[in-house]
C-alpha cells in the first residue's frame, strides 16, 4: 500500500501541481496578473456580493399586467377565429376572460366547437403534455365564456420568468459587470446579485424597464386634445411623450416591432451632433419599415417605447436601406442605455424592484476580514490539534490540508467561480472533513501497532483499512452537497460548490497525498518505531 512507483509518483505530483499553478493568480497583484502571458494561467476567484460590495435586486414579474395581455390577446384572436368563419359576434372582458355574445343563438354550438383552439397549450401540445389555457364553455345560447385556467397561467408565467431570466442577463453582461448572480427565486421573481456596482440607481432603471419598441402612425383625424377631451376614434390612444411634454393621438395598430431590430447602438446625429440611437432591422423589419414609410410620406410616424413617445418624426421620403435612427434630447447615458434595452430585447413583462439593498465596499471588506479570521483561527486550531496528537504525523497531516486548500482555490478559479462567505464557510469545513480522514488513518495505524505488527504492515494496514471508511463518509457527504447545489439558490448553493469540490480534493490529499508523503519518510528514515 506504501510503494509508489515512479510514474504513480509522479502523477500525483503533477496534479498537485496543476492546482497549486491554477491557485497562484490569487496570491499575485493584479497588475502581475495582467503581464502575464495569456498561456498562463490567469483566472482569480471573483469576490461575491457580500465580500466586495455591489447591490441586489428582487424582481417581482407584473402578473395582472400578463393576465391582461393575455385576456387581450384571447379577445382579439376570437374575434378573428368567428369572423374568419362569417359568424358575427361581440366580445367583452370578464374578469380573467371575455364574454363573447352572438346575435344568432344557433351559431353558439359552432363557435364553441371553433373556440376551442384558443385553449391549446403554446408548448408541448404534439406529445400531448401541457396544460390547457384557456376553457371555452357555454351555459346559454348565444353567449360563449372562455376563461384563462390556472394551469396555463402557471406555465405562462414559468416561460415568462424564463425569458426574462435569459433578458436580464443580457442587459447586465453588456454593461460590464463581473460575475453577475441572476436567478429565479419562486413563480415570478427574480434575484440579481450584482458584485462590486457602483451606479444602483441606473442599473435599477435598466431593470425595470420593459423596452417594447413599437412604430405606430399618428392619427391625424382629431386634434389631441379634442380626443382628451372627449373619446379617441376607435383603433387609436393618447400617449404621452417620453420627456412629459406634449402628447400624442397614436394609432394602435403596429406597424413593425421593436423584436425585429438586430442591432442597437448610441451615436451622435451628423447636423445636430446630439446623441441619438441608429437602429438596424432583420430582412423582415426592413420590408415591413420600408413599406410603411413609402405608403405614408409626409405623416408623422411614431417610436413607442413602454407605452410613451420617444419622438414622431414626419416621414420625408421612404426609408427601404433597412435602418434608421431614434432621437428623443437624450443624454450620451441615456443613448447608450436605450441601445443597450434594444439590443438585448424587450421583457415579456413589465417587473418591479421590490426589494433592493446595497452592500459597500466597507462592510465587504470587514466580511472579508471575519472571514479570514475564522479560516485562520479554525485552521490553526485543528492544524494544532493534530500535531498535539500525531506529533509528526500531525506535521503531514497538516501539510496536506494546506495543499488541499490550494487545490480547492485552482479549481474554483479554473471554474470562474464567486466566492462568497458561505463558500469560505464550506472550504473551513473541508478542513475538518480533511483532518478527519487523516485520524481515522491514524487511529488504524495506532490499533495495528498495540497489536504487535511491524512498522510497514502497521503503516500499510492502517490506510487500507481506512480508505473505505473514508470513502463512505465523503461519498455520503458529497450527496449532500449535491442535493444541496441542486436544491438550493444563492449561499446554499456557493457553500455546496466549495464543500462538493473540497470533498473531492480531500480524498486525493487525505489519503493519497498523504500516503506518498509517509512512504517518503519511512524511504528516508527507516524507523524502527512509529512516532504516533
Amino acid at each position: 500500500m506504501l510503494h509508489f512507483s515512479p510514474a504513480k509518483t509522479a502523477s500525483v505530483l503533477l496534479t498537485l501541481l496543476i492546482g497549486l499553478w491554477l491557485a497562484a493568480p490569487n496570491l499575485m497583484p493584479a497588475s502581475w496578473v495582467k503581464a502575464m502571458p495569456s498561456w498562463l494561467p490567469h483566472k482569480t476567484l471573483t469576490l461575491g456580493l457580500d465580500l466586495q460590495g455591489g447591490s441586489y435586486f428582487l424582481l417581482e414579474i407584473d402578473r395582472n399586467a400578463v393576465i391582461k395581455e393575455q385576456v387581450a390577446s384571447l379577445r382579439s384572436q376570437a374575434r378573428q377565429i368567428l369572423n374568419d368563419n362569417k359568424i358575427r359576434s361581440q366580445a367583452a372582458l370578464q374578469g380573467r376572460g371575455i364574454l363573447v355574445t352572438l346575435p344568432n343563438p344557433a351559431d353558439t354550438e359552432k363557435a364553441v366547437q371553433l373556440l376551442q383552439v384558443l385553449g391549446n397549450p403554446a408548448d408541448g401540445n404534439l406529445f400531448g403534455t401541457g396544460n390547457r389555457t384557456a376553457t371555452i364553455t357555454s351555459s346559454t345560447p348565444g353567449q360563449v365564456s372562455v376563461a384563462l385556467t390556472d394551469e396555463g397561467l402557471r406555465d405562462r408565467m414559468t416561460r415568462i420568468v424564463q425569458r426574462s431570466v435569459e433578458i436580464v442577463g443580457n442587459r447586465v453582461n453588456q454593461t460590464g459587470v463581473v460575475e453577475p448572480i441572476i436567478q429565479r427565486q419562486g413563480e415570478d421573481r427574480i434575484v440579481v446579485q450584482l458584485p462590486g456596482l457602483e451606479d444602483p440607481d441606473r442599473f435599477k432603471n435598466l431593470l425595470g424597464q420593459t423596452a417594447k419598441l413599437e412604430f405606430r402612425l399618428v392619427d391625424l383625424s382629431m386634434p389631441v386634445d379634442q380626443a382628451m377631451r372627449t373619446r379617441p376614434p376607435v383603433g387609436s390612444t393618447v400617449l404621452p411623450s417620453a420627456d412629459g411634454g406634449q402628447n400624442y393621438l397614436i394609432e394602435d395598430q403596429v406597424m413593425v416591432a421593436g423584436d425585429e431590430l438586430t442591432d442597437a447602438q448610441a451615436s451622435f446625429d451628423q447636423n445636430t451632433r446630439e446623441p441619438v440611437v441608429s437602429f438596424r432591422f432583420n430582412t423582415n423589419g426592413a420590408r415591413q419599415f420600408g413599406r410603411v414609410t413609402t405608403e405614408n410620406v409626409n405623416k408623422p410616424f411614431a417610436i413607442v417605447l413602454d407605452g410613451k413617445v420617444l419622438s414622431a418624426p414626419v416621414i420625408r421620403e421612404p426609408i427601404t436601406g433597412g435602418s434608421g435612427q431614434i432621437s428623443g434630447s437624450f443624454t450620451t447615458q441615456q443613448a447608450q442605455d436605450l441601445a443597450l434595452l434594444l439590443r438585448s430585447g424587450a421583457l415579456p413583462a413589465p417587473m418591479t424592484v421590490i426589494q433592493e439593498q446595497t452592500v459597500g465596499p466597507g462592510l465587504g471588506q470587514a466580511a472579508i476580514r471575519a472571514g479570514e479570521m475564522a479560516a485562520l483561527v479554525g485552521s490553526l486550531l485543528v492544524v494544532g490539534f493534530m500535531i498535539a496528537s500525531y506529533g509528526l504525523f500531525g506535521i503531514i497531516a497538516s501539510i496536506a490540508v494546506a495543499l488541499n486548500v490550494g487545490m480547492i482555490f485552482g479549481i474554483l478559479s479554473l471554474l470562474g467561480a464567486t466566492l462568497t462567505l458561505p463558500g469560505i464557510a464550506g472550504i473551513v469545513l473541508t478542513v475538518g472533513i480533511a483532518v478527519d480522514s487523516n485520524v481515522l488513518i491514524y487511529e488504524r495505524i495506532r490499533e495495528e501497532v498495540r497489536a504487535g505488527r511491524t512498522v510497514l504492515m502497521s503503516l500499510d494496514a492502517g490506510f487500507a483499512r481506512a480508505l473505505a471508511t473514508i470513502l463512505d463518509s465523503n461519498i455520503t457527504t458529497f450527496i449532500a452537497a449535491a442535493v444541496l447545489y441542486f436544491v438550493g439558490t444563492g449561499a446554499v448553493k456557493g457553500f455546496a460548490v466549495t464543500l462538493g469540490i473540497g470533498i473531492i480534493t480531500t480524498v486525493f490529499t487525505a489519503f493519497t497525498v498523504t500516503r506518498l508523503l509517509v512512504s517518503w519518510w519511512y524511504r528516508g528514515v527507516k524507523p524502527r518505531s512509529i512516532p504516533i
